[in-house]
């Protein structure tokens, strides 16, 4: 259901079938083992929600909640259940592929281009389940969203009021096409400076450039980027280190929780986002980078080696 406050879509103030296009979304729960790498993080049992978009039940969602997943089920509003097995995964943009091994039953969502979504424009963010699971929503913002896990989205959409279940919710717009994947609940600061509550959401245009690489390989074909497992956050005009991957790269060049990050590989970086950009433009996973920082009002410098992460992570059990 949507956040209190938030409303139900009408079907009647659509020109599109509503009621037929959110069909297309799917519940989804997955099952990892207590041994993966993102047990700790993410835990061992989640569950979200999928957008179909084949007839054939291929079905994108966001990529955390599959991640190392050794079972997989999706959950249509009719009551039908069909195990499923993870397709694919990419974690430059967040999306993942999941195949229905039974018939879904449902018919599939219609890619749109978020392109053309703008800020103000309605939107229907929904959940497995109808308009009961539905928030007729507006885009508040187009902006970089950087995740502390080294994450990048440059043209991230916003949407208010949030959906409490917003994870691989598909954002429908107002001509019935999926324009994009809900990834995350937050706060934002809007102009006048109060806070409201948002979703953000993955746009769908990042799917079509890779969904082939997905299909046949399980994931992109480019070389990975290099991975860190540095957590930095923004305080002020500082970047500081508020934690680190156990065993990752950081960690193991000695950097520590409270390093105010000022350079990579002799450039300064003046945000999070600048942070990733640097961070990538160093060569593929692998390679060293050297990251300036101060400690305790010491000025230094570490060379850590880069990993691609995907590594540390459990492949998916085919079925």
């Amino acid at each position: 259901m949507g956040r209190k406050g938030a409303s139900k879509p009408n079907p009647k103030d659509y020109a599109f079938d509503l009621t037929a296009t959110l069909q297309g979304v799917v519940g989804l729960r997955a099952t990892v083992p207590d041994d993966a790498h993102s047990a700790g993080r993410l835990g061992t049992e989640r569950s979200g929600n999928g957008c179909v978009i084949s007839a054939e039940g291929l079905v994108v969602t966001v990529g955390y909640l599959v991640t190392e997943a050794e079972k997989v089920w999706l959950l249509t509003g009719e009551g039908r259940v069909s195990e499923a097995h993870v397709v694919g995964r990419d974690h430059e943009t967040g999306f993942a592929l999941v195949q229905a091994l039974q018939p879904l039953g449902v018919p599939p969502l219609r890619l749109g281009r978020s392109a053309d979504v703008g800020v103000g424009d309605r939107v229907v963010l929904a959940g497995a389940g109808g308009t009961d699971s539905a928030v007729e929503a507006h885009v508040v913002a187009r902006q970089e969203f950087a995740g502390y896990w080294e994450y990048l989205i440059e043209n991230a959409i916003y949407t208010a009021p949030p959906h409490q279940h917003w994870a691989g919710a598909g954002l429908i717009s107002d001509d019935g096409g999926l324009v994009g994947i809900g990834s995350l609940f937050m706060q934002q600061v809007a102009q006048n400076r109060t806070s409201i509550d948002v979703n953000m959401i993955i746009p769908i245009d990042l799917l079509p450039p890779i969904i082939d690489d997905l299909v046949r390989f399980g994931g992109t074909q480019h070389p990975p980027r290099p991975w860190v497992g540095m957590q930095a956050t923004e305080f002020g005009e500082n970047l500081v280190i508020v934690g680190l991957t156990e065993g990752g790269p950081a960690a193991k060049a000695g950097m520590r929780v409270g390093d105010v990050i000022l350079g990579v590989s002799g450039h300064p970086v003046s945000g999070l986002g600048d942070l990733f950009r640097r961070l990538w433009a160093t060569g593929d996973a692998g390679v060293a980078i050297e990251i300036a920082f101060h400690r305790n009002g010491e000025q230094r410098s570490l060379s850590i080696r880069s990993e691609d992460r995907t590594r540390n992570y459990k492949a998916p059990k085919l079925h």
